[in-house]
């Protein structure tokens, strides 16, 4: 059975970590370039966002007789696609964005600021898209995740 309550906190986490970094993405290239204080914060709340999503979608596959799918990163992101939780294009995405996550937590030294930027100006709706569809999941299943 599910465990809405984690499903819901890890939601909320997302959304507050999106709210963050749509503030951040609202900066001038000149001001974020350069300013390691900005691009800390984004490396961390978009990390954070990153691995509450995998958070969200090991819960769910484990909850659900998915558990051999929810050992790695991109095995949760094709696995939420297969059984229907989010649609393929979406689960397409998440195996994407679990390589990044790779890539923050482990080549942290190579990420630079210009990619973080990018990422704030053009990617930051794939993460809502997570969140509304696993929204609309847990309506499917039976309970809200969030409003």
């Amino acid at each position: 059975m599910l465990n809405k309550l984690i499903i819901q906190s890890r939601l909320t986490l997302i959304h507050d970590c999106i709210e963050q970094l749509m503030r951040l993405g609202a900066m001038r290239r000149a001001d974020f370039v350069g300013n390691k204080d900005i691009v800390a914060a984004t490396e961390s709340y978009l990390r954070r966002s990153l691995e509450a999503i995998f958070d969200v979608g090991r819960h769910i596959l484990a909850r659900s007789g998915g558990a051999d799918l929810a050992t790695e990163y991109k095995g949760i992101a094709k696995g939420l696609g297969d059984r229907g939780v989010v649609n393929q294009r979406l689960a397409t995405t998440l195996v994407a964005m679990a390589g990044y996550r790779n890539r923050l937590v482990h080549l942290y030294h190579h990420v630079q600021d210009e990619e973080l930027y990018e990422i704030l100006q053009s990617d930051l709706r794939d993460i809502e898209l997570f969140v509304c569809e696993i929204t609309a999941y847990m309506e499917r299943v039976g309970g809200a995740a969030i409003e």
